[in-house]
């Protein structure tokens, strides 16, 4: 383990953090699997077998991303923001629908499919970093935030919107986050969260004329609805009531690796709920405040590592991707004890998915490519000629 760790340059912890939450991941699916394979006429060999492979893959990302410098992310960012733009409304009007929502497109040769909202997520914070940076010490107008920061946002937000409500919402509340960071003045903000709710409104004020417009929005009052029923309603809010017992039969200690019972009766105990199902076989206090512990070590690490970097850009994108992941994971273990309504966000790294596995690991690579250039055995061969030649 320990040679292991001296190959792997950046933040150990970090490393250390996403190696637990794999291990995690492969156990708590392949517990959990047995009802997908069953439906799919599978065996829990294939699905586990996928899920390893697609973690394994993603640790490649995660250590190829780290060792790129973290200034070519800027770059790429600015790059590829309108492609990404333009497959998301690829996606939109070609991609596949399942539940009225078009969120994935197929990539061709390898016949993969992936979200091209996971994409669009790692390179708006990214590209948001790089315009921040840039407008570093300089001060900011009405007319910079509209055309630098609001109509990138707009956008990418915006084409998210009509299939994933959630993903949008976080991804806006991130950028938010990250411009207040940067110091962007709050009156500016003000305007940029008033014309987003205002947009928003109006989206829905179309829809409920044009229901073919966001055919999504009878899903999302339908959730509204069930969470704020407060479990008088158990069939609409069927999934969290079920991932309540599952929390409950759990207790404070584990009961053990294939214990769950949950696995037959909750819904999707390998994806959206399986923070439900970590509970039940491994505590509250284990497996329940264990992944708290994770994702907190991993925002922290994510502060700590955007406070040493001299650099504007690398320290707005390690807290960025930071945020992102974390959010996402609060949100997904606040859906499972039923403190918001459902929103289908998996638990990063731990969830089973396919290419967002992928791109979780590409945005933890990029903050672990901030902390390589903080590392003293990456910058002490930097320091070693000018020292001789003072010398």
């Amino acid at each position: 383990m320990h040679a292991l760790l001296h190959k792997l340059k950046g933040d150990r912890a970090i490393w250390m953090t996403a190696l637990f939450l794999g291990l995690i991941s492969l156990l708590a699916v392949y517990s959990s699997i047995s009802s997908l394979a069953v439906k799919r006429d599978g065996s829990t060999f294939h699905f586990l077998f996928k899920h390893a492979l697609m973690l394994g893959s993603g640790g490649l990302i995660m250590y190829y991303a780290s060792k790129l410098r973290f200034a070519v992310y800027s770059r790429l960012a600015q790059l590829t923001i309108w492609v990404v733009a333009g497959l998301l409304l690829l996606t939109l009007m070609l991609g596949s629908n399942i539940n009225d929502a078009s969120r994935w497109i197929t990539i061709p040769i390898i016949n993969q499919s992936f979200q091209t909202s996971d994409l669009a997520k790692v390179v708006l914070v990214a590209y948001l970093a790089r315009v921040l940076a840039r407008q570093h010490d300089q001060p900011w107008t009405l007319r910079d935030v509209a055309m630098k920061l609001m109509l990138p946002v707009g956008v990418i937000c915006g084409l998210i919107l009509p299939a994933n409500f959630s993903t949008a919402a976080v991804l806006f509340l991130v950028c938010v986050t990250l411009m207040f960071i940067a110091e962007v003045p709050v009156k500016h903000l003000a305007v940029l969260i008033g014309s987003a709710v205002a947009a928003f409104v109006l989206l829905l004020l179309i829809a409920d004329t044009f229901p073919d417009v966001l055919p999504r929005m009878a899903t999302w009052a339908a959730r509204l609805k069930a969470f704020s029923s407060g479990g008088t309603d158990p069939d609409a809010n069927y999934q969290v009531e079920h991932a309540k017992i599952a929390i409950a039969s759990g207790g404070l200690f584990p009961n053990g690796p294939g214990s769950g019972a949950s696995r037959n009766w909750l819904p999707h105990p390998y994806s959206d709920m399986i923070y439900a199902f970590i509970v039940e076989e491994y505590g509250s206090i284990l497996g329940g405040l264990g992944l708290l512990l994770l994702y907190t070590i991993l925002l922290h690490r994510a502060v700590h590592i955007a406070k040493r970097c001299d650099k504007p850009f690398g320290s707005l994108v390690a807290v960025g991707l930071g945020l992102m992941l974390v959010i996402q994971a609060m949100i997904n273990m606040a859906v499972a004890v039923n403190l918001v309504p459902v929103t289908g966000q998996p638990l990063p790294l731990v969830s089973m998915g396919g290419t967002s596995i992928w791109f979780t690991c590409l945005a933890i690579g990029i903050i672990l490519s901030v902390s390589r250039g903080l590392d003293p055995s990456t910058t002490e061969k930097k320091d070693a000629k000018p020292r001789t030649a003072t010398a």
